[in-house]
């Protein structure tokens, strides 16, 4: 094991747990899914329900697998598309600054996540453990998290977001 390795495992253990916890705290805390469901439809993401159920399920799958090193460019993805969808729906207006309830926070788990899938999850990751290697790191890692991620968030966006007639004005 390498210093790069437990870096890695550091940062993807940090960022999985904190996207799970997300998951997590739709599913079991607060207004729990009724609650997050009414929340999404008031955002503009209809059926809000369904996108409750959805960014619930993958907040806590891709933070697991990413903390785990499982798949990792893949659950890089899911991280990217899940942040490009909070950026454009809920911070796109407010500016950089998350203290001003801005993208800023979205920007960083992104961009970490896309990191990591460029430089593999490492040896202490279940990618290793089960392939022996890390699986489609550097420019392919970086195709596979950012690309896909891009694509799954417009395609979710342009099929799902209708922004609020109040938002307009």
């Amino acid at each position: 094991m390498t210093s790069i390795d437990a870096a890695s495992a550091l940062l993807r253990v940090l960022l999985g747990v904190t996207m799970a916890a997300h998951g997590y705290g739709k599913l079991f805390r607060g207004g729990r899914i009724p609650g997050t469901a009414r929340w999404f439809d008031s955002i503009g993401m209809r059926p809000g329900k369904i996108h409750a159920w959805l960014a619930a399920s993958t907040e806590l799958g891709a933070g697991i697998m990413l903390a785990l090193g499982l798949l990792t460019p893949f659950a890089a993805a899911a991280f990217v598309s899940l942040m490009m969808v909070a950026a454009w729906t809920v911070h796109r207006g407010h500016g950089f600054f998350i203290a001003g309830n801005g993208w800023e926070y979205n920007l960083i788990l992104a961009v970490a996540a896309i990191a990591i899938a460029v430089g593999g999850a490492g040896r202490l990751s279940l990618d290793w453990a089960l392939f022996g290697r890390n699986i489609l790191n550097g420019w392919a890692g970086l195709a596979v998290s950012a690309v896909l991620g891009l694509i799954a968030s417009a395609a979710l966006l342009g099929a799902c977001y209708r922004q609020r007639e109040d938002a307009l004005s």
